[in-house]
C-alpha cells in the first residue's frame, strides 16, 4: 500500500498546516503555502482539512500507485494526468494499482496539492508531519522528494461516498495584478508618509528570488524614517519585511523564527491562497484593511470549507 515516486517534480514536499509552538526554540513552522487549497483537496477525498499532502511546485512529480486509492489535486493547474490522460483538478479521482499520475507542466499558479484519502505514512514530529528543508525534520526524511522514493499510504480508501459529488470549480483565477490585503505594521510608524503612500499605491513585481521561505518583490522604493534595522523579533507567515533597500520581501511558511528588519504590513491569512500562488513575473499591489475587515475574511473562508465538507 504505496506509492513510488518514479520523478519528483522541481520540489515536492510533505506539508499539513504546519508546525506551531516551537518559534522560541528556533524552529520554523513550515506548512503549505496555500493552505486553503490543502484543505479542499482533503475535503474532496474525505480527510481532516489538517491531514498531510504533496506540495507540489511548478512541475510537479511522476508517482506510480501499487493500490487503489482516491486522490484530489488543487492549487495552481500543473496539467495533471493518469496514465497520460487528463484528469479534472479540484475533484475526487479514483487511481486503480499500477496507474501513474503526472504533470505536463504549470498552466496557472506555481503549487499544486495531492490529497490521497486515508493520508500519508509519514511519521509526526513536533505535532506535524510538515517536512522543514533547512532543520531536516518531518516529512519524508526531512527532505524534498526524490526519484525511487517510496511513501506509504495510512488508510488507502477504494471507495468514497458520493464520488460524483466531490467536485467544485477550480479557484486560482490569473490576474495581470494581485491584490494583497494587508494588515499595517508591527513597525509602520518607521516609515515616512511617502513611504507608506508608496507602498499602498506602488505596483510591485515578484522576483526570481523566491523560494518556500520568502519572495523578494522589485519596484518603488518604499522610505524609511531612519533605516531598516531593528532589534530582531518574531516574524508571521506574510509579514513584509522592508530592508534599507526600501524593497518589500514577503515572508513565508519557511521563514526564519525572527528577522532584524522593519515590518511595514502584514498579509491576512485569508490571502494565502494568492500569495501561496504567485510566481516569478507576478504584478502585486497592497490594500490596506482592518483587523475586523481581515477576521471576517477568514471567518468567511472557514465557513466556506464547511458548506464545501456538507455538500460533499
Amino acid at each position: 500500500m504505496a506509492i513510488t515516486v518514479n520523478s519528483p517534480g522541481i520540489l515536492t514536499t510533505v506539508q499539513d498546516r504546519g508546525r506551531f509552538g516551537y518559534q522560541a526554540f528556533g524552529v520554523s513552522a513550515s506548512g503549505e503555502m496555500d493552505p486553503r487549497s490543502a484543505a479542499i483537496a482533503n475535503i474532496l477525498v474525505d480527510n481532516p482539512e489538517n491531514e498531510a499532502v504533496l506540495e507540489c511546485t511548478m512541475m510537479g512529480p511522476q508517482l506510480k500507485f501499487d493500490e487503489d486509492e482516491y486522490i484530489a489535486v488543487t492549487g495552481g493547474d500543473l496539467g495533471p494526468t493518469l496514465d497520460g490522460k487528463p484528469i479534472p483538478n479540484y475533484a475526487a479521482v479514483k487511481v486503480s494499482a499500477g496507474q501513474t499520475l503526472r504533470f505536463t507542466g504549470p498552466k496557472s499558479g506555481c503549487r499544486a496539492y495531492i490529497a490521497f484519502a486515508g493520508g500519508l505514512d509519514i511519521p509526526v514530529v513536533m505535532g506535524s508531519r510538515s517536512t522543514n528543508m533547512k532543520a531536516k525534520i518531518g516529512g519524508f526524511k526531512g527532505r524534498k522528494l526524490e526519484k525511487g522514493d517510496v511513501i506509504g499510504l495510512r488508510s488507502p480508501r477504494a471507495e468514497l461516498s458520493n464520488p460524483e459529488l466531490r467536485a467544485m470549480a477550480p479557484e486560482f483565477t490569473p490576474r495581470s495584478e494581485y491584490v494583497l490585503r494587508v494588515i499595517m505594521g508591527p513597525q509602520d510608524d518607521m516609515f515616512t508618509d511617502a513611504g507608506i503612500s508608496t507602498f499602498l499605491t506602488g505596483h510591485y513585481k515578484v522576483t526570481p528570488e523566491f523560494d518556500r521561505m520568502g519572495c523578494r518583490l522589485d519596484g518603488q522604493v518604499i522610505e524609511h524614517k531612519d533605516g531598516g534595522d531593528i532589534i530582531s523579533d518574531g516574524i508571521a507567515f506574510g509579514a513584509i519585511q522592508v530592508p534599507s533597500s526600501g524593497l518589500p520581501i514577503i515572508m513565508l511558511a519557511d521563514r526564519q523564527t525572527t528577522g532584524g528588519y522593519t515590518k511595514i504590513a502584514t498579509v491576512i491569512t485569508a490571502d494565502f491562497r494568492i500569495l501561496g500562488q504567485l510566481k516569478a513575473g507576478d504584478a502585486v499591489c497592497f490594500r490596506k484593511v482592518s483587523v475586523a475587515e481581515a477576521e471576517e475574511a477568514l471567518i468567511a473562508e472557514r465557513k466556506s470549507l464547511s458548506l464545501l465538507r456538507r455538500t460533499v
